[in-house]
């Protein structure tokens, strides 16, 4: 027989995964046409971009940190994607103009991004910027250089087949969706499986304890910003070739989206703790969250009070057990 004990650690364990059922259930019951094929693929690509940006930002909250420049990172990067491919790079003092292809324009965003997240790695570990303040400065920072680089304006007609990115299709399931599975398997894999991961849980549960245990922490935080930064230029990625079109304004506010999957998994504000696939359940709740609430014609306003609601009461219970 289960004792007291073994059911609630049964019940903070699948806590995530029985609040999504919970949810499906109640939602399938008074949301018509909720429960369909097409609502269920749906809920799917509306959250991947910010599965993109939650994984990463699962990695900088298990070292005990927090990124809140994801936003304007993918902004940038699917705003230099864009505009190398619809206008190459010219430099007009050299006389020399470069034309890119897809390819190349995507690999100089995910370059991008993953040099804005070092960036901001560096401020926090060789110039002890906590990571709040440092992230916050970059989001400004990175917001500013799309607009200077958009000259303000959208940057479309990019080509179909840089849009199928975001709206095509391959094998019954949409890109964007096969995009997501591969980056969430990638780092289930690197969480559990390999010395790095191990490091990470480490730096987050103590991180005085794994300088003594001979770790370089600072190189550790380093990576796990650029990674975050990286993949933030894959939802900037999934944006503009949905969209076929990239806009300064692009993934404003995504940050909150992203922290919110991240806390609502059950990943600990206070590091050390949590997993990939518990920020996928995370993000799956907001999805199905904000798709129910539209149909039932909840106004957008009480939508954004009721997700509020919610960030809070998983930050509660976060706190809650580890004090226990």
């Amino acid at each position: 027989m289960l004792e007291l004990k073994d059911h609630k650690a049964i019940l903070v364990r699948f806590q995530s995964l029985l609040a999504l059922l919970l949810l499906i259930v109640i939602l399938s019951i008074f949301a018509e046409g909720f429960f369909t094929k097409d609502n269920f693929w749906l809920v799917l690509r509306q959250i991947s971009v910010n599965m993109c940006l939650s994984v990463g930002m699962t990695l900088v909250i298990l070292t005990g940190g927090i990124d809140l420049s994801v936003g304007s990172v993918l902004a940038l990067s699917g705003a230099v994607m864009a505009g190398l491919l619809k206008n190459g790079l010219e430099f007009p003092s050299l006389n020399l103009f470069i034309s890119f292809t897809l390819f190349g324009a995507i690999l100089a965003g995910l370059i991008v991004g993953s040099l804005l997240g070092l960036f901001n790695g560096l401020m926090i570990t060789r110039f002890r910027i906590p990571p709040f303040i440092a992230t916050l400065a970059m989001l400004t920072i990175a917001r500013g250089l799309t607009e200077l680089w958009t000259g303000g304006a959208a940057i479309t007609g990019l080509g179909k087949t840089f849009g199928c990115l975001g709206t095509g299709w391959f094998l019954g399931v949409p890109v964007q969706v096969w995009t997501c599975a591969v980056i969430v398997a990638i780092f289930v894999i690197i969480l559990r499986k390999t010395r790095f991961g191990r490091y990470v849980y480490a730096v987050g549960g103590n991180e005085r304890a794994a300088k003594l245990s001979g770790l370089n922490v600072n190189r550790i935080k380093l990576l796990v910003y650029t990674l975050a930064g990286a993949l933030s230029a894959v939802g900037g990625l999934i944006v503009t070739s949905k969209l076929n079109s990239a806009t300064p304004t692009a993934g404003d506010g995504y940050e909150l989206d992203s922290i919110a999957a991240v806390v609502i998994g059950g990943t600990s504000l206070y590091g050390g703790k949590g997993s990939v696939l518990g920020t996928i359940l995370g993000a799956l709740i907001i999805g199905v969250l904000n798709s129910g609430l539209i149909i039932l014609g909840v106004p957008p306003f009480w939508q954004k009070v009721i997700k509020g609601f919610v960030i809070l009461l998983a930050v509660a219970i976060d706190k809650l057990y580890a004090e226990k």
